[in-house]
């Protein structure tokens, strides 16, 4: 079971101007086949489907704890997605053409489909597939997927970073740079722990350290990428099996946290009457007000 708590792992500007085209870049951190869906979905199966599980489970406790902060990643993203779109239209009669920012914008999609908000999919439009998901049951070669699959997301993420300067694309990818590094360690030691080989000796791919990205410095100086949280109360514990010892990076001690970090709020987005969204004007307001109060 997950337990959902209304927070993101870290606040999210909403910049003055959206950025559309951005937006559009963003999608592939999310729904293409090195984005959050995948990162998510990887583990999700993998720990579901995870055999001999009290025979190994510092190895489960791994993959199932990633799987849970991978559910807060895919929020942190949408949400960066939908406050990248913030402030392009604005409200006016349906023949003034109030969407017509979307004309011109790399993906339609985000205004003819969800109100300027993310979609499943990734940069080009295509839908997030099922397709994009490895389990294979055996525990190395599940492993040495996920380290390649971290490694690809961190390649992503550092070249979205250079497509825009947006705050808060730039907030997120930068917080996700520190985040996926130590996922890609912490697979790199559970590899070393199953075969004796030391994968962190090649770390980081790309061979280009988080520090040299403005946003993710702060994240690093904030010891986040020496920390693996249990995203569970009691839970998840032996993972403290694998994270342990020194950072292969910056030689900082790693540390288990149990639980989650303290988070953000979720961004409350505006409403929309260009967009029609949600759709419920003043009147209709009072009226489920009043609805509500009336099962008290």
């Amino acid at each position: 079971m997950f337990k959902r708590i209304n927070r993101l792992p870290i606040y999210l500007p909403t910049p003055d101007h959206g950025d559309a085209n951005a937006a559009a870049a963003v999608q592939e951190l999310l729904g293409g086949k090195f984005g959050e869906m995948s990162t998510l979905n990887n583990y999700m199966y993998q720990s579901n489907n995870f055999r001999a599980k009290k025979k190994l489970k510092p190895f489960y406790d791994l993959v199932a704890s990633i799987t849970a902060e991978e559910f807060g990643h895919v929020e942190l993203v949408t949400s960066a997605i939908n406050l990248l779109t913030h402030g392009i239209t604005v409200p006016s009669a349906p023949d003034l053409t109030p969407l017509r920012t979307g004309l011109d914008a790399r993906n339609t999609y985000h205004f003819i489909a969800t109100a300027q908000n993310a979609v499943p999919g990734d940069s080009m439009g295509r839908p997030w597939s099922g397709d994009n998901v490895f389990n294979s049951g055996n525990l190395v070669l599940d492993l040495m997927h996920n380290l390649f699959l971290e490694i690809g997301a961190r390649t992503h993420k550092m070249r979205v970073y250079e497509m825009t300067d947006s705050p808060v694309a730039r907030e997120m990818i930068g917080y996700l740079l520190v985040r996926g590094g130590t996922h890609i360690v912490a697979y790199a030691k559970a590899l070393e722990i199953a075969t004796g080989v030391d994968l962190t000796k090649m770390l980081p791919v790309p061979d280009l350290s988080n520090t040299r990205f403005d946003y993710a410095r702060k994240f690093e100086e904030q010891g986040l990428g020496n920390v693996l949280y249990t995203w569970s109360d009691t839970d998840f514990q032996d993972i403290s099996l694998i994270w342990k010892g020194d950072h292969p990076e910056n030689g900082q001690q790693l540390r288990v946290i149990n639980g989650c970090p303290e988070g953000a709020p979720v961004p409350d987005l505006e409403e929309l009457p260009e967009e029609f969204a949600p759709g419920i004007s003043k009147d209709d307001y009072t009226m489920i007000a009043k609805r509500l109060l009336a099962q008290l």
